[in-house]
Parts: C-alpha cells; sequence; structure tokens
C-alpha cells in the first residue's frame, strides 16, 4: 500500500478491524518513512458472470431496479425493495464465492420477492424463467397454491421452485 502523503511504497499496519455489518476490515496504516497514519477498507467484491460471458460488479441497485419494474403498480414501498436488494446481497455474499452466475443473481431473488408481493414474483419469474405459454403461468400458479397449502400431499417442491409462502390470517 503507497503512503498517500510521501507515496512510499510501503506502510505497516497499525491496527485491524471489521466493520459493524462484518463485510469489510477497516486497517490503520502508518508510513515507516513520514510516519504519517492512514486508514484503508478492504472489502470482498462480488463479480456477476453474464450469459455472454461479460463480467460485471454485484449491483444492489440493478436488483433494485429489476424488482421495481416486476412490483409497478403494486403496493411494495421503497424501503422493502431496499430490504429485498440487502437480503439478495446478503444472500450471494453467504454462497462464499466471489463469481456468480446471473443466474444465481435470479434464484436469489426469487425467494425475497416471493414473501413480499406474489404478483410481482410472477412478473418478474414470467421473465427470468422465460415463460412463453400460458400452461407455463399455470404451472407457477399451481406450484403457489401448493406452497401455501404446505404442498400436495406432503410432496417435496421441484427445483427451482422458492420456499413455501406462510400465510398468516
Amino acid at each position: 500500500m503507497h503512503c498517500p502523503f510521501c507515496r512510499h511504497p510501503d506502510s505497516r499496519v497499525v491496527d485491524s478491524r471489521t466493520t459493524d455489518d462484518g463485510t469489510s476490515i477497516r486497517r490503520r496504516r502508518q508510513c515507516p518513512d513520514c510516519s504519517r497514519r492512514f486508514t484503508t477498507v478492504e472489502s470482498c467484491s462480488l463479480t456477476v458472470v453474464k450469459r455472454s460471458g461479460v463480467t460485471e460488479p454485484f449491483s444492489r441497485a440493478k436488483v433494485i431496479s429489476g424488482v421495481r419494474k416486476a412490483c409497478q403498480g403494486r403496493p411494495v414501498t421503497e424501503d422493502a425493495l431496499a430490504q429485498l436488494g440487502q437480503r439478495v446481497e446478503e444472500a450471494l455474499r453467504a454462497t462464499g464465492s466471489a463469481e456468480l452466475a446471473a443466474h444465481d443473481v435470479g434464484l436469489a431473488i426469487l425467494g425475497p420477492l416471493q414473501e413480499l408481493d406474489l404478483v410481482a414474483y410472477l412478473r418478474f419469474a414470467s421473465v427470468y424463467r422465460a415463460f412463453d405459454s400460458l400452461e407455463d403461468f399455470e404451472t407457477a400458479i399451481t406450484e403457489l397454491r401448493a406452497q401455501e397449502r404446505g404442498g400436495v400431499d406432503g410432496e417435496e417442491q421441484g427445483p427451482g421452485v422458492p420456499a413455501p409462502v406462510t400465510a398468516t390470517d
């Protein structure tokens, strides 16, 4: 790490602490040449690999923007969207992988979105899972109804189906 004051090519770590949210490390450093101190913050970056093979940094804002389109006209607040974005990012970071497929990001969105709003979930899933017929919608709606009832005859749901929705009366 170059000293920001004298540009000396080295520095000594005096103190290290994790940030309150635990997603980064704050390091207090001292330059051996000019003895001045400075702080650095280290964080792990997430990279998304798109279907075309292009990589780009993960963007919580991009997740929220995509979900906002699905929630258009629905009673979903900006705070709820921000919380969804945070939940998705936390789930992706919890995988421990620094590079994720765009498909995995979409899967991470489906669960929290289903809990947030079922209509928005269907809108998002129809694009994400490329529904191309009425039968695709009917199947998705049948799966959602089965989840609300606790599964069909105790059967486990298939792959790619988000966690069950719990209804409160």
